[in-house]
Formats: C-alpha cells, structure tokens, sequence
C-alpha cells in the first residue's frame, strides 16, 4: 500500500492559477474524494499525482519519496476515466490481461487473475467477445477491471461513474468501496457528485478555485463545515443560508434577512456571531432536518412564522418550502401534515445552527480557530 503526500503544490497554465497551495495527506489504503465544482483544479490535481502534468511548485510524494524525479510509466499507477479507455477491437480477455502481460506475469497467473477479476465483475460469460460489443454499464466495469487487476501503487478515478444510469451508478459505488477493501489500494476519486463523495469516501478534500476548502471524513465536513462553500455545496437537500445585516438591541442580537424578515439569535449561533465583533453581516446555516413544525423542543429553539408555500416529495421524505417574507426557509415534513398555503409557526434548532461571517464566508466558531 502507498501514502501520497501533496505539499504546498500549485500549477499554473501561463497566467492561470489552476491549482494554489494545495497540502493533503493521504494515509496507505484510504479511499479519498477530491470534491467540487467543475474547473476547481480536481483533475489538474489527479493528473499531477499521475505524472501527466508537473507541479509549478511544491512536491508530490509516495511513501515520503518526492516523484519530481520518476516517469509516469514508473509510478505504476492504476486511472479510470469516465469515457472507459478500453480497447474496443479486442476481446474483454484481451483487455484484462494485457497490463499483466506487459509485465511478463506468467501465462498461468494471468489466466488466473483474469478469470477471478472476470468473476469479480459479472464479465465471465463476456470473456472471450469484443470489449466494444459491451453496453455502456458493462465496458465501465471492464475498465474499472482492468485497471485493478494489475494492483497499482495508487488507484486513480476520474468521475468513472457519470457516464451510468442511476441505479447502476449506486450498484457501482458498492462494487468500488468492495474492491478498494479487497486490494487494499489507496483510491483518488474525482467527482462533482457530493452524494458519491459522501457515500465512498473515507476522507473528503472540498476544492473550489484552485483551493482547499476543507479536508475531513465525511461526517466531520458535513456537521463541521468550515465555511459558506462548503456548507453549502456538502448535503443533500442543501444547507440552509440566510444572509444579512447583524444588529443588537437591548442585549438581543438579531439577523435582519435581506428579504425583510428577521431572526432572533440564541443559543450557539447568538454566541459565535456575538464573539466575533468585526462581523457586521452574518449568515446564519441550518439543515433542513433541524427546522421543524409543533412543540418547541429547547427555550433556545428560535421560533419564526410564515407559510407553506412548496411542498416537494423526495423518495419517502417530504420537503416543505416555508416562506417568511421574501425569505424561503427549506424544511423536512417529518409528519407528512403540512398543506401548500398553511399559515404556521415553526422552529430552528438553536444547537445545530450556524454562523458564517458574510464577508469572507468563514465559519464563526472559536473550535475553528
């Protein structure tokens, strides 16, 4: 198993930043996703731990050794990439096999290992037909096959999944974390999905613009998040974020939205926007999980009043869009009894809700400092 230590790297493209003091380590056998938007620099980064590209400053190591000076072909390095690379004129046996065979693995081995990885894939009864007669969903695991069956140093992934239909991808996701724990391979996963990053991922790296936003296991950046970005690109329905003015008055410090409403702080959130003075504008987070509708549940618990202006059905889950003003408020229906156009009260969770300093977007919490 290999460790790969990216220090202070950044690459430029002439005047173009594409990725700016990146630092991450990557422990032996840990699946890792490089998560965000696209043109943040995840792939730049993918290709520079590749070989395909040099840094323009900083280091790339395996196991402690700087690769500034090894040839990509050296690095041994396993890459999927979305659109398969498979060759298409020869026989799914004949991909399979072909890295062993470029490392003069015995004959028995070889017939060995590509029977075992055929089964691991569902690709037995595929053996010995042309990789190109395969449907989209079948050449994908074969490229995902035949890049593993050789046991890179590192295993490198380039959104291979989005190429795939919904239930196919979920299936595939599985299979990876499967394999991943079979091989004991370190895995570098590309994505922009932040639900394929979260359900594979033992650690989470959040780029945006060249960046780091933060880097954590998934349920520390979900619940931790750093900053606006993040907290707003990690979940699935989004964070709720509600920017404006902070004002206080007679010992209470209240948000006024920019829409005209206006919350009144308490508990964590009063207390991190109270602590750090400088903020004039705030923006105050919580989940829609933590917005709910009946008895108040703590006397901290901030209470608010609008309407039902949406209903939404995701799966067995509900969402409810709660106006306030201009301002739309995005909640679980955990009871299934809201009605479109009801006139309600309704509660934010006063533990789980969060301060973000609206000029530079930081998380206002002294744990973050």
């Amino acid at each position: 198993m290999t460790s790969v230590q990216i220090t202070n790297v950044t690459k430029r493209f002439d005047d173009f930043i594409a990725v700016s003091g990146l630092n991450l380590d990557i422990a032996q056998g840990e699946f890792v996703a490089l998560l965000g938007p696209s043109g943040c620099g995840k792939t730049t980064t993918m290709n520079m731990i590749a070989g395909l590209e040099d840094p323009s400053e900083g280091s790339i190591s395996f196991n402690g050794s700087d690769l500034s000076r090894m040839r990509q072909q050296d690095r041994n390095i396993g890459f999927v990439f979305q659109n398969y690379a498979v060759f298409t004129h020869l026989t799914v046996y004949k991909n399979l096999s072909y890295g062993l065979e470029v490392r003069r693995v015995a004959k028995h081995e070889i017939e060995r290992k590509v029977r075992g990885m055929a089964e691991r894939m569902g690709l037995v009864h595929r053996l010995h037909q042309s990789a190109g007669s395969l449907s989209v969903n079948e050449m994908q695991k074969l490229a995902i096959g035949r890049s593993a069956i050789v046991e890179p140093r590192v295993f490198l992934l380039d959104e291979p999944l989005s190429n795939l239909d919904a239930s196919f991808r979920a299936y595939m996701r599985a299979e990876l974390k499967v394999l991943q724990r079979e091989f004991g391979q370190t895995m570098i996963y590309v994505t922009h999905d932040q639900i394929e990053a979260m359900s594979l991922a033992d650690k989470i790296a959040i780029i945006d613009k060249g960046r780091l936003m933060q880097y954590g296991a998934p349920l520390d950046v979900y619940n931790d998040p750093h900053n606006r970005f993040v907290a707003n690109f990690v979940g699935s329905p989004r964070m709720n974020l509600l920017d404006g003015k902070l004002e206080g008055h007679a010992g209470q410090l209240k948000l006024l939205l920019d829409g005209g409403a206006e919350i009144a702080l308490s508990g964590r959130a009063a207390a991190d926007f109270a602590r750090a003075r400088s903020a004039r504008g705030g923006s105050l987070g919580i989940r829609p999980q933590h917005i709910y509708v009946g008895e108040r549940r703590s006397a901290d618990d901030i209470e608010m009043r609008g309407h039902v202006e949406v209903i939404e059905r995701v799966g067995p889950t509900r969402l409810a869009y709660l106006q306030v003003g201009e301002s739309r408020f995005l909640s679980v229906d955990e009871q299934a009894r809201l009605s479109i156009g009801e006139e309600i009260a309704f509660y934010l969770s006063a533990d789980k809700s969060l301060a973000f300093d609206l000029a530079t977007g930081d998380r206002l919490d002294g744990r973050l400092q």
